[in-house]
């Protein structure tokens, strides 16, 4: 990836809605090997696919939390159910198998402490092999950049 690859990626990143005409202007080069650019950073998996940052809090999710979960026994199959279970919850925006003490980490949104209470009591710890989950409350969000490109 070249620096005017960067630039293309930069560029989209910001607003994946940007004309190709006014990508080839940002980059000083014509329509057509800009758009064969993008299609090769698309080709490559380097843009895998363009999505929509959606504001939770103006959606009414106004409470979120980050919870660390630990599974009573580190195997495939405890992890392969789940994740499984997992996938299946609105309110998991975001899920990741960890290293270290806890083995998952997700981040939920939901609308206020009694949906809170109910997605922790009436879902998550009912999982089977769910030993024990530790919640943190974030009070703002400090940077949001879901990739880096230099």
């Amino acid at each position: 990836m070249d620096e005017v690859d960067k630039k293309i990626v930069k560029i989209l990143k910001n607003n994946s809605k940007t004309t190709l005409q006014n990508i080839s202007e940002k980059i000083n080069l014509s329509i057509a090997p800009t758009a064969r650019r993008i299609n090769q950073l698309e080709e490559n998996n380097i843009i895998k696919n363009y999505s929509v940052n959606i504001d939770e809090t103006s959606l009414g999710y106004k409470f979120p939390a980050f919870i660390f979960i630990s599974l009573e026994k580190q195997q495939s199959k405890n992890f392969d159910k789940f994740e499984k279970k997992i996938l299946n919850f609105p309110e998991v925006v975001e899920c990741w198998l960890m290293t270290g003490a806890k083995d998952y980490l997700i981040r939920i949104a939901v609308k206020d402490v009694e949906e809170f209470e109910d997605f922790l009591t009436k879902k998550l710890t009912v999982i089977e092999g769910v030993s024990s989950v530790e919640t943190s409350i974030p009070l703002r969000r400090v940077k949001s950049d879901y990739s880096r490109v230099e």
